[in-house]
């Protein structure tokens, strides 16, 4: 568990929920637990809620947080408002900012594991539950604790001004994992579609083809259930009451901007995962018309080359009949007037043939 009171100018790390309330001068608390310490210590979370955030959890939206299964949704009371967020959990290394390796990345199109991140946020308090592992939060617990240098204030580190922003920060980490996923996932569907139309290659992976096709498409419901929780969160944000001073018109400001640069950037996953299953089907189309196309070009060549040799074979057929009185066939120069003219038929046919471009073979 990591508890953070977060100041105007600097954040500080509390060991204890004890801790908490000697921090009663700070702008909002940060409480970020496992699923399994939310289990244990529920009793104690649910005391310092009702302290701090002027109200508990309500059974229901307890069952929502553990329930590891929930998809990405929206949910508010007039005292919090409760939001789960799935996240990427394919590839623990990809997430927190590791290059993949190559066998870590041909595995990056097989099935797309997710675990839901909890948010529950208060006018004062927010409680983030999450698995063991999360490399979102410890990446913003990082960039909290090194934004309080006077170095990276200058530079714009400034702490989150309200449970909502630091909320949207954490969502903002977990979308760029997904969006992470894009070079990998274009890498290999070109790699397929190469294989695919390579006229000298058998392609035999139909399995993993068809594997990847079903991770994007549950990739797709993912990334639906995320935007129309961060459109649910924004619009009961637009629903508020107008700011009365500038200080909370700068917050909220800041909020609707947060927002809808997390919609924006789900938006473009489910762009390019839209356009990487229209890439692949396509692939497996034009690759079976190129299949098609070259037995048909095999087909016009062997009933080509058969139309060609049937004058042949009805002349040998002729000239092998059982009987005395057949031209030519008495003479010296019979076989050779026989074998020359199926020659010039032959070629005749040949040349007939390929200025009908029966023989060329079609460009593919």
């Amino acid at each position: 568990m990591r508890i953070l009171s977060v100041h105007d100018d600097r954040v500080e790390a509390l060991p204890l929920l004890d801790d908490i309330d000697a921090k009663a001068a700070s702008q909002f608390i940060w409480i970020s637990c496992t699923h399994d310490e939310f289990g244990t210590e529920q009793r104690a979370l649910q005391s310092v809620l009702a302290t701090h955030g002027g109200a508990q959890i309500v059974d229901l939206h307890v069952s929502d947080l553990l329930n590891p299964y929930l998809p990405s949704n929206y949910d508010y009371t007039y005292d919090y408002e409760l939001l789960v967020f799935r996240r990427l959990d394919s590839n623990p290394d990809h997430t927190s900012g590791v290059t993949p390796t190559r066998r870590q990345g041909q595995r990056i199109l097989g099935p797309i594991n997710t675990r839901p991140v909890g948010f529950v946020v208060f006018d004062r308090l927010l409680l983030t539950l999450h698995p063991r592992e999360c490399p979102a939060r410890d990446a913003i617990i990082a960039r909290l604790l090194a934004a309080q240098s006077t170095d990276a204030r200058a530079r714009g580190g400034h702490p989150p001004s309200t449970p909502g922003d630091l909320m949207l920060r954490i969502i903002n980490l977990i979308v760029d994992d997904y969006l992470g996923l894009r070079r990998e996932l274009t890498q290999r569907i070109d790699r397929w579609q190469t294989k695919l139309l390579d006229p000298r290659s058998r392609f035999s992976q139909w399995g993993a083809m068809l594997e990847a096709r079903l991770s994007l498409q549950h990739l797709d419901e993912i990334c639906e259930d995320q935007r129309a929780a961060i459109q649910d969160w924004d619009d009961t944000l637009r629903s508020l009451p107008k700011p009365a001073n500038d200080a909370q018109r700068r917050e909220r400001e800041l909020l609707e901007v947060r927002s809808r640069d997390v919609l924006e950037h789900i938006a473009r996953m489910v762009h390019h995962v839209r356009r990487l299953e229209q890439s692949s089907e396509a692939a497996v189309q034009m690759h079976f018309n190129a299949q098609g196309n070259r037995t048909n070009n095999i087909m016009r060549t062997l009933t080509t080359l058969t139309a060609i040799f049937l004058p042949l074979n009805l002349i040998a057929a002729i000239f092998g009949m059982n009987f005395d009185s057949l031209p030519l066939i008495h003479q010296y120069d019979g076989f050779w007037w026989a074998v020359g003219a199926m020659a010039l038929i032959a070629m005749i046919l040949c040349v007939f043939f390929w200025r009908k471009n029966y023989l060329s073979r079609s460009d593919s």
